[in-house]
């Protein structure tokens, strides 16, 4: 899983972030990005695609990456945004948000020199790789895809208390039949995409 970043050191570069987001395809709350820049060479034992893994697996794995890593980014963007220029949109600012937020342990601010993108082209002046399922291909993707998948799960904890009745820390948002029920009972909340929930409200 380390053979796209081997190749790319071997072409000299030394920063490589691994860039992957969480919560496009839900109908609340934010879309989050993690860019995470990994130590050469590392590679840790279960780090996957944070979708393969238990919650329990992921949190284990968060607080290891977090350890290791040269250096961390998230960027987040909010419901009314995603209504505002769409979800494809935001999702490219969230990655790009990330990327510039990338900061190492003593806070300062880090500038990689690599980008590995799973599946898109950010726009910043940065040599990138957009790569198809990097998150089962890439180790720096699958350390980014654990991070902020682990960031929005916890961010769904505060909705949760936020926004009662919807019962987000349990679907995170995404469109499962108790959620949209929840929708339908008791109308959408602060943190809700409106441009998802057309057929929902209208009961369809």
């Amino acid at each position: 899983m380390l053979e796209f970043e081997n190749e790319y050191y071997e072409k000299g570069y030394e920063l490589i972030a691994g860039i992957d987001e969480v919560g496009r395809g839900c109908l609340a709350g934010d879309v989050v990005a993690c860019a995470v820049i990994m130590p050469k060479g590392l590679r840790i034992e279960g780090v996957k695609d944070s979708k393969k893994l238990s919650e329990k697996k992921r949190n284990e794995l968060y607080k290891e990456i977090l350890s290791h890593a040269l250096a961390c980014g998230i960027g987040r963007v909010d419901a009314k945004t995603i209504d505002d220029i769409n979800i494809k949109q935001s999702t490219l600012y969230a990655m790009k948000f990330a990327v510039e937020n990338l900061r190492d342990k003593e806070n300062n601010l880090v500038t990689p020199d690599m980008l590995f993108v799973d599946a898109e082209k950010i726009d910043i002046d940065i040599d990138q790789l957009a790569i198809i399922k990097g998150d089962d291909k890439s180790h720096s993707i699958a350390c980014a895809s654990i991070v902020a998948k682990v960031y929005r799960d916890r961010m769904c904890q505060q909705w949760d208390e936020d926004y009662p009745g919807y019962n987000i820390k349990k679907h995170k948002g995404y469109g499962t039949k108790e959620h949209r029920e929840n929708i339908q009972e008791l109308g959408a909340s602060k943190i809700h995409r409106m441009s998802f929930l057309k057929n929902i409200l209208k009961g369809d």
